[in-house]
């Protein structure tokens, strides 16, 4: 069975707040609008960092892809320039040989950056 954690984005401080943090006053965050939660997807990377959902990976074929909660399931989700199409594959597909690089959150222009490579094929 997976650990569950949490982390919370503070979207007025701007500061990403982990479990420890978070844990007494949980209700208060998962309420508050201005507070994203984030939830550990039971992985890590190859550099051992907790996934959580809206990371940033980047896998060893130079794809940047988030990792996203859909239909019960963590999933990475972007354009591989590659394959020349976005995919979606299971999390544990790319977990242990990618590596984190950043949030959407604290780093949004990776995404941006990501989207205008599909562009450019």
């Amino acid at each position: 069975m997976r650990e569950i954690k949490f982390q919370a984005w503070d979207l007025d401080a701007e500061q990403m707040y982990n479990w420890e943090s978070i844990k007494q006053l949980f209700h208060e965050h998962l309420a508050h609008p201005r507070v994203k939660v984030r939830v550990y997807t039971g992985l890590n990377d190859k550099n051992g960092n907790e996934y959580y959902d809206g990371d940033i990976l980047r896998n060893d074929r130079g794809a940047i892809l988030e990792v996203v909660f859909v239909e019960g399931g963590f999933y990475a989700e972007g354009y591989d320039p590659l394959c020349r199409r976005v995919v979606r594959e299971p999390l544990s597909a790319f977990a242990s040989w990618s590596e984190i690089i950043g949030d959407k959150y604290r780093k949004p222009d990776l995404l941006k950056e990501a989207e205008a490579g599909e562009g450019e094929l």
